[in-house]
């Protein structure tokens, strides 16, 4: 219950996407990061889940506790869901089929 507490009073910041020129990703809103390998990355924002599809991804910066995250690559598809089940994994095993 003091969680739902605690994440309900938490502000909410504000998240963004800058991408330049299919290399690179700047993000800011990010939770965390549910996983990631060179053609997919799981990223938990304010807004929802974002898939990052391509190749060669690599995060450069991750600040979980400012909410940034740097990554770079060669970007293919940037997708939000709102769907994700830690259980059993639906969205990773989806991303890489």
């Amino acid at each position: 219950m003091q969680q739902q507490e605690k994440q309900q009073t938490r502000m909410q910041k504000p998240h963004n996407v800058l991408m330049e020129n299919r290399k690179k990703i700047a993000l800011t809103g990010v939770l965390d990061i549910d996983s990631f390998n060179e053609q997919g990355i799981i990223v938990l924002t304010e807004l929802g889940v974002l898939i990052v599809k391509g190749e060669d991804l690599h995060i450069n910066k991750l600040n979980v506790d400012s909410g940034d995250v740097s990554i770079e690559g060669n970007i293919a598809s940037l997708t939000y869901t709102d769907i994700h089940d830690k259980k059993t994994g639906s969205i990773i095993k989806s991303l890489f089929k």
